[in-house]
């Protein structure tokens, strides 16, 4: 039951969070804060006590129940290494994100505070359902909190990024559900067994004329909420007008959930089809690397600049993924990781930017760090880790990609290695038209409190332990992968 209790615990403390904001707000938040702490303690126990004893076998832990056995679904639960990194990333930016709307959130916070958790939950289920209708509902959960997240507790025009952020979404996923009836029906002829069960889809993979198409499904509902190049035109728009609490959970968790899918199902269900697609995702892996990192260059809005920096950086993932081979998923994999904490921290940044300044214009900005060298200083690092600074976790990760790219696709790699240049570029931009430069506007700013302070400070050490000794994330992560290899190779190796 400990799988069921990880997806229901910010679910329960959504709704306790929501009945008690009726007479203490300060309550409701301590609430859910509690509740994301509780999940952190349990997956971080999970992650030691499993360490020690060197991972033994490939799932640490896992739950089946009969659902509805005359269709073949099963309520099947499991938690591999992946898994385990994911939802130790998940309860550890669900805390950032309450603790971000501690003061930015002040109206409906009973209300907000339920979608933020739901939210949580439904990402969590993503990250351990093992049959494949469960992992669609919780696919589709996901998006009902997140439109109210935006389209209530947003900005300005918090409506029209929702109704983007739903439609992009929920029509990718429909493509995803046709995929998993036809593969239901396609492995039911084949085999007899009809079913929607992970592990009995995985030991027969899909062959022949259908699996390209029931693979396209899965890509283009993953593609979407990666966001891969060219599909990635909402996310600017939901970054842009969420509250910074929103920004946390869309660039840290949800599109983490997309680089998953295509790790957990996208390949090994489909490893000759995902073959035979690998050229053109490694094309549009380069693309987004490039594309990302020169329209982030552009931005003028610091928020809208960080959100495009997520385009660039899930490039490499998707690279990572389809370069077919060990090194290169490991990349991939600390990528992901990485991303979501550095990323995390600067929208963090950019609330409390806004929060005191009550712009994100770059225009405006400018020479805080004399008012606050706190965020300058906090600004500089993360804004170095976006760029691949050597010694943080995004440059192990990127790294990585291209060295396992290169063996099998040396041209893309050194397109693809471009991006660090451009990184650079607006990565310094950034620096220079947020906490450097003349203090034009005459800022005179309250400095970080002891809980900004903290969560920064806590991201920090995190992005700098990840360049330093990502080991942990391999071992870790290493299981999981074995089996995706074994998988593709039944068919015949990714390129």
């Amino acid at each position: 039951m400990i799988l069921t209790w990880i997806i229901a615990i910010p679910a329960i403390g959504g709704v306790l969070a929501w009945i008690a904001a009726q007479r203490n707000v300060r309550a409701a938040r301590w609430i859910a804060l509690a509740a994301c702490f509780f999940d952190l303690v349990i997956s971080v126990s999970l992650w030691i006590s499993h360490r020690s004893l060197g991972f033994p076998g490939t799932l640490i832990r896992e739950q089946i129940v009969p659902w509805v056995p005359r269709f073949g679904v099963s309520y099947h639960l499991a938690m591999d290494g992946l898994s385990l990194l994911l939802v130790i990333l998940t309860a550890l930016l669900g805390i950032m994100a309450v603790a971000s709307s501690w003061k930015e959130i002040t109206e409906r916070v009973g209300g907000f505070l339920l979608s933020l958790m739901l939210l949580l939950s439904g990402i969590l289920g993503v990250f351990l359902a093992y049959d494949l209708f469960l992992f669609y509902f919780f696919w589709e959960l996901m998006l009902i909190p997140m439109y109210f997240v935006i389209g209530i507790w947003g900005h300005e025009n918090r409506v029209q990024a929702a109704i983007k952020f739903f439609l992009f979404t929920f029509i990718s996923g429909l493509f995803m559900l046709v995929a998993i009836i036809g593969l239901y029906f396609v492995h039911g002829r084949a085999t007899g067994v009809y079913t929607f069960d992970y592990p009995t889809l995985l030991a027969s993979p899909v062959t022949g004329r259908y699996a390209s198409w029931l693979m396209l499904g899965f890509f283009i509902a993953f593609a979407v909420k990666l966001p891969s190049f060219p599909f990635h035109t909402w996310l600017p728009d939901a970054h842009t007008e969420a509250p910074t609490a929103g920004s946390v959970i869309l660039a840290g968790l949800m599109l983490k959930t997309g680089a998953y899918g295509l790790i957990r199902f996208a390949l090994p269900l489909f490893p000759g089809a995902s073959a035979a697609f690998a050229p053109i995702a490694l094309v549009l892996g380069v693309a987004g690397i490039i594309y990302g990192a020169v329209l982030t260059s552009a931005q003028r809005d610091f928020k809208r600049m960080v959100a495009y920096t997520s385009v660039s950086h899930m490039g490499f993932v998707l690279l990572g993924i389809y370069a077919g081979n060990e090194l290169a998923l490991q990349g991939a994999v600390l990528e992901i990781i990485s991303h979501g904490i550095s990323t995390g921290a600067l929208f963090l940044l950019v609330g409390m930017v806004q929060e005191r300044t009550g712009t994100r214009d770059l225009k405006h900005l400018g020479g805080l760090w004399a008012t606050v060298p706190r965020i300058g200083g906090f600004t500089l690092l993360f804004a170095l880790a976006a760029l691949g600074l050597p010694g943080l976790g995004n440059f192990a990760g990127e790294f990585l990609v291209l060295l396992g790219t290169f063996q099998v696709n040396p041209a893309a790699s050194a397109v693809a290695s471009l991006g660090f240049i451009f990184s650079v570029i607006y990565a310094l931009r950034l620096v220079q038209k947020t906490v450097l430069g003349p203090n034009k506007e005459n800022w005179s700013l309250p400095k970080l409190s002891i809980r900004e302070t903290t969560m920064l400070g806590i991201l920090a050490a995190l992005i700098i332990w990840l360049g330093l000794y990502p080991q942990p994330i391999f071992d870790t992560a290493r299981a999981s992968q074995s089996v995706i290899r074994q998988s593709a190779s039944k068919v015949g190796d990714l390129p």
